[in-house]
């Protein structure tokens, strides 16, 4: 059974940092690309950043490009996503998911105010 387990979410204020983690278990983790998304209140869900199978290979969307870094871990089955100089604007639920599969975690709340 495919689970993809998000944690590491919380309250920080502007400028602040945050790691997400993701745990990986059910499938050959190493064989696939994996994705972080985030969704905000009232808004579609949207591609934060992606890593290829070894890692080598991130994309990330122009908002977080600088600030936010995934990495992952294949040893361990994990994929991570530092974020620095966190902005309101990136308070949403960010979700794990295994590219190009309908898998996804249940989602971590990053929340940035003052």
């Amino acid at each position: 059974q495919v689970q993809l387990v998000e944690s590491g979410g919380g309250l920080v204020q502007p400028g602040g940092s945050l790691r997400l983690s993701c745990a990986a278990s059910g499938f050959s983790f190493s064989s696939f690309a994996m994705s972080w998304y985030r969704q905000a209140p009232g808004k579609e869900r949207e591609l934060v950043a992606a890593i290829s199978t070894t890692g080598g290979i991130t994309n990330y969307a122009g908002s977080v490009k600088g600030r936010f870094t995934i990495s992952r871990d294949n040893a361990k089955k994990m994929v991570y996503l530092q974020m620095n100089s966190l902005k309101p604007e990136d308070t949403a639920v960010y979700y794990c998911s295994c590219s190009g599969t309908n898998y996804w975690g249940q989602g971590t709340q990053v929340t940035v105010s003052s």
